[in-house]
């Protein structure tokens, strides 16, 4: 199987297959009950990002790896012990702990690896 992360993401399941699924617009457009069920089992995808993330986000179910292609980002996790910023240039990676508040600041234009539980993920405004 052959495919490229930003177009077709990757559903790694308990089970230890690996399902290949309409990536982007595609995915997202999907009913909000699909993404629930989706959720459950563990999201790799890819995304490009100029600016910053318009919004916070948080997954109660998992922990986020972010994997820093290119570019060059901080990022900003909401931790009970305060705020505290991640920057990553050139490559590296974040791990993001379970129900912790984050978002990006995209310093360069940047390409992104995430691995997501995202069931229960909830968003708020930056």
């Amino acid at each position: 199987m052959k495919f490229l992360p930003d177009e077709t993401y990757a559903l790694l399941n308990a089970t230890g297959g690996i399902q290949p699924l309409p990536g982007g617009a595609a995915f997202w457009a999907q009913a909000p009950e699909t993404l629930d069920a989706l959720g459950r089992d563990w999201l790799v995808s890819e995304f490009s990002c100029e600016a910053d993330w318009p919004s916070w986000e948080m997954h109660p179910e998992g922990e986020e790896l972010v994997y820093l292609l290119e570019g060059e980002v901080e990022f900003v996790l909401d931790l009970p012990t305060g705020r505290t910023v991640q920057h990553l240039q050139g490559r590296g990676a974040v791990v993001v702990p379970r129900g912790v508040w984050h978002t990006a600041r995209v310093l360069q234009p940047s390409r992104m690896f995430f691995i997501t539980r995202g069931v229960g993920t909830q968003h708020r405004p930056a």
